[in-house]
């Protein structure tokens, strides 16, 4: 009997933890989720966006004249001194090859201007003889008037006779002279590259110098060549006077003023302080990197920190700038990733109990990180991060594990 009893009691006690072990992989298991709390805290909106630095007060010295500027021997971070330092050379440009149709055509020109320099050469010798002439009748009626010969009219005519031909011989001499630069002129338009005089003497060329103290930026024509006037050869300026210039699309400026504090990093070294100082009153269109068209605001920004700490920085230098729109002290509030659209309205997965529960919120700030919460939940809570569809109402969940 007791043998059967025992046997008896070995099955049954199999029975049962087989009956448990069934039940306990049928028991659904708290899915592993990742908890954030509810805290009380400093928040900071902020909009940010790429920037560059750029030299307060560039100057970018140009080409006085159209010519040939030679090779500069300045580089990119020289100092040059105002009114001093020659930061480009200039000389005249030898004249252009001319195809056989425009170089007769010039020769036409030339042959022009020698006939009609001849035509108004002869006409001063006429107008010389005609003066010799005059002169003479002048003197004739002079002396004739001393005796009362001749009427006071008629030395009149011999003084007016005089006096015309002395003013056409100016006009004549005059016409010479346009007609000789004519002349010049035509024949300037025959010099070809092979006939033109070497510039070899320093009388020859234009020295510009540099109009402001500072260090050259940028070569802006390092190689000779022909320029014409007002062409952008150097640019000079302070490195140490730096801003930032940021581009931000405008539905962002516009929550943005001056004064507004500026956090300035991503350009290598540790993060430095800013203030916006100005923000244009004109947007612009700019094509993003997908093509889109995009309304952008250049946003001027002023470093507040010592030159020590970003004195490392340059002009056209890259950075990140996070401008602050909104700032609050003890904010309530939770990481982005809890909340989750549900209608129209924010909802969060609260843990009460170990299980999940849905609960409506009224959200207020939100930055890149963490959003303020108005209504809905209270200091201490915990949500879940980021819920999967797995996460329902009433589901248990559990802290993930995190290995290593």
């Amino acid at each position: 009997m007791r043998s059967i009893w025992i046997k008896r009691s070995l099955w049954t006690l199999g029975l049962g933890l087989a009956i448990a072990g069934i039940v306990w992989f049928a028991w659904p298991q708290p899915i592993p989720v990742d908890i954030a709390l509810v805290t009380k805290g400093p928040m900071q909106v902020t909009v940010d966006d790429e920037a560059k630095t750029s030299v307060r007060e560039i100057y970018t010295v140009s080409a006085p004249v159209s010519g040939k500027v030679l090779r500069t021997s300045r580089d990119a971070g020289d100092r040059v001194i105002a009114g001093e330092t020659i930061v480009a050379v200039m000389q005249p440009v030898i004249p252009d090859f001319h195809d056989a149709s425009t170089h007769a055509e010039y020769v036409a020109a030339v042959e022009s201007a020698k006939a009609s320099e001849k035509y108004a050469q002869a006409e001063v010798r006429r107008i010389t003889a005609a003066l010799e002439f005059s002169r003479k009748e002048l003197k004739r009626a002079q002396a004739l008037a001393r005796t009362d010969t001749i009427a006071v009219r008629s030395l009149d005519m011999a003084k007016f006779d005089v006096e015309t031909n002395e003013a056409a011989l100016a006009s004549t001499r005059a016409q010479l002279d346009v007609r000789r630069g004519e002349l010049a002129r035509a024949e300037a338009r025959l010099l070809d590259p092979s006939s033109a005089p070497a510039q070899e003497t320093p009388s020859c060329c234009i020295q510009i110098r540099s109009p402001v103290a500072g260090r050259v930026l940028k070569i802006l024509q390092e190689s000779e060549t022909i320029v014409q006037a007002g062409a952008p050869l150097i640019e000079i300026g302070d490195p140490q006077d730096l801003e930032v210039v940021a581009e931000l699309l405008s539905t962002d400026a516009v929550q943005i003023k001056v004064g507004s504090s500026v956090l300035i990093d991503g350009w290598g070294g540790p993060p430095v302080q800013g203030q916006v100082n100005r923000v244009d009153p004109a947007g612009f269109v700019k094509i993003s990197a997908l093509g889109i068209e995009e309304q952008r605001v250049r946003t001027w920004i002023d470093f507040t920190d010592p030159p020590e700490r970003w004195s490392q920085l340059g002009h056209d230098y890259r950075v990140i700038v996070h401008v602050s729109i909104w700032q609050g002290d003890a904010v309530l509030m939770a990481p982005s990733g809890a909340f989750f659209r549900k209608g129209n309205d924010w909802a969060v997965f609260a843990i009460r109990d170990g299980r999940a529960r849905s609960v409506l919120v009224t959200l207020g700030q939100r930055n890149n990180q963490i959003a303020q919460i108005l209504s809905g939940l209270s200091e201490g809570d915990k949500v879940v991060l980021h819920p999967s569809d797995r996460i329902t109402e009433g589901v248990a969940v559990a802290q993930r594990e995190v290995n290593g």
